[in-house]
């Protein structure tokens, strides 16, 4: 029998391993794993300064190891890495799916594939493949493509095949499909309460589109869909990944967990357990990083792994196959990482698309308010506490653009918290600055946030003239003189309806 310092089995454990690190540059621990066989690595806000920093780290990574499989959670939209700092310049799906036009998401997905190649990353967390069918899903949201299962596999499919025609890996999510929650699963447990049939005919045929579409990676959920499997939630589940995904659909890419950290699994397995668990289970790289970016996380997973297969909990055929089908995937990347890479290029195609993405309500029983402004507004921004898919550092709204397009403009954000704590603050930042003047309310997610909603409607009852954009995902009726909805909160979204506000822009 190996010995818990066998190197063989060492070698297998680190290969499927996905860890996030802290810093702009590589630390002496990771490129010392890397060389002892760890697989990949997965890049974080916190790790991208500027397009050379990140194409000059990821050299110094594959240094070690030139296929090395470089990750990244690359949505474009409200989840950006690459542009966490200043604001996505494409839009979201959930845009992308509001125009439905597919040639216009696949050149989407093609430019933000080449400015990922020329970053050096080979591997993609992208796109949501979700039916965003709870409009109060705290989780999902503007990051899927719509509502409808036949649209949202059309721009799965189209957004996959732009990505990789640019180098880079797509990797479709969260399978079985998280669109139906309402809980997110950073902080517990969700459930999918549909029967098979339902899930079959609503959130299954996105992630068939993404196959029949040659994706090179799927990520798991971590939900329980009692329909499959009543006990273990889906990253863990062999039910899932192995029955269904890769008998009953026929994937053989590379499976991946959604980040193994977080509360809807670790809670009841604790991360090493979860870790072993999905191994057995039938997932092949184990995302981790987002919060555990220590090299004592690697460490407890590495020796989890090893542990349960000398103790017999995971066979060591299955974490042979998970680390074949890691190296398999490296070869098919790691070419395409070798390619000559084009640098980073700007593009005005993000701003099309959020252009095209603004639609414009009116009140039912008003006259329509006639755009643009006329003079400077002021803005109210009501900003909600997002999920953690989010960076919380990415800026958004609609102020700072239109200030630019509008000198005089003025504006205050204001939080939950401070609607509840602080006395009057609506009249003296929200009200009596707008006085004589244009009101312009920004929600994102008003349905989902009860302050929200509250806050907007006390606002319209003293200025029922106020426009209100709606950032997040549309619902109910049209509210204020006018209603306009961008269907994402990304720094275009925000662009393009300054523009329609202030006159602007093409």
């Amino acid at each position: 029998m190996a010995s818990s310092s066998d190197p063989t089995l060492e070698r297998l454990a680190n290969s499927v391993l996905q860890p996030g690190f802290e810093g702009t540059t590589a630390p002496d621990w990771l490129r010392r794993r890397i060389a002892e066989g760890l697989g990949s690595v997965v890049l974080f806000a916190r790790n991208i300064e500027t397009p050379e920093q990140v194409a000059a780290l990821t050299a110094s990574l594959r240094a070690e190891n030139p296929d090395l499989i470089v990750g990244i959670d690359e949505e474009a939209g409200d989840v950006t890495r690459l542009e966490a700092w200043t604001g996505s310049s494409r839009p979201g799906n959930l845009a992308l799916g509001a125009v439905d036009d597919i040639d216009l998401t696949e050149r989407v997905a093609h430019d933000i594939g080449r400015d990922l190649h020329a970053a050096g990353v080979s591997l993609n967390f992208a796109p949501s493949a979700d039916v965003n069918s709870n409009p109060l899903n705290p989780v999902i949201g503007v990051r899927s493509f719509g509502a409808r299962t036949d649209l949202v596999s059309r721009h799965t499919a189209a957004w996959i095949r732009g990505l990789q025609e640019a180098g880079v890996a797509a990797c479709a999510k969260h399978f079985p499909g998280h669109g139906d929650t309402v809980v997110d699963s950073h902080y517990g447990l969700p459930q999918v309460t549909g029967s098979a049939e339902e899930i079959a005919l609503t959130a299954l045929p996105p992630f068939i589109a993404a196959m029949e579409a040659g994706v090179r990676a799927v990520m798991t959920a971590h939900l329980v869909a009692p329909a499959y499997d009543p006990d273990l939630p889906a990253t863990l589940s062999h039910r899932i990944l192995v029955e269904l995904l890769r008998g009953d659909l026929d994937f053989q890419g590379l499976l991946v967990t959604d980040g193994i950290e977080m509360g809807a699994v670790t809670d009841r397995y604790g991360i090493d357990g979860a870790t072993v668990k999905a191994v057995a289970g039938g997932v092949d790289a184990v995302c981790v990083g987002g919060e555990s970016a220590e090299e004592a996380t690697v460490d407890l997973l590495s020796t989890a792994l090893v542990k349960a297969v000398l103790n017999g909990t995971l066979p060591e055929e299955r974490l042979v196959e998970a680390s074949g089908r890691v190296t398999e995937f490296a070869r098919w990347s790691g070419e395409r990482s070798r390619a000559v890479a084009r640098a980073m290029e700007r593009s005005d195609i993000g701003l099309v698309a959020a252009r095209r993405a603004v639609r414009v309500r009116h009140r039912p029983g008003t006259a329509p308010v006639t755009l643009p402004l006329t003079g400077a507004p002021h803005v109210v921004e009501l900003s909600p506490t997002m999920n953690l898919a989010v960076d919380g550092h990415t800026p958004w709204g609609v102020a700072d653009p239109l200030r630019d397009l509008r000198p005089g403009t003025t504006s205050v954000r204001l939080t939950e918290p401070e609607l509840t704590h602080t006395t009057d603050v609506l009249t003296d930042a929200a009200l009596t600055p707008a006085t004589g003047r244009d009101l312009v309310v920004v929600v994102r997610d008003a349905a989902r946030h009860r302050w929200m909603t509250d806050t907007l409607t006390r606002l319209l009852r003293s200025r029922p003239d106020a426009l209100v954009v709606e950032m997040g995902v549309p619902a109910g009726d049209a509210l204020g003189a006018a209603h306009l909805i961008t269907h994402g909160a990304t720094r275009v979204s925000g662009i393009a309806a300054a523009e329609l506000l202030a006159g602007a822009g093409a």
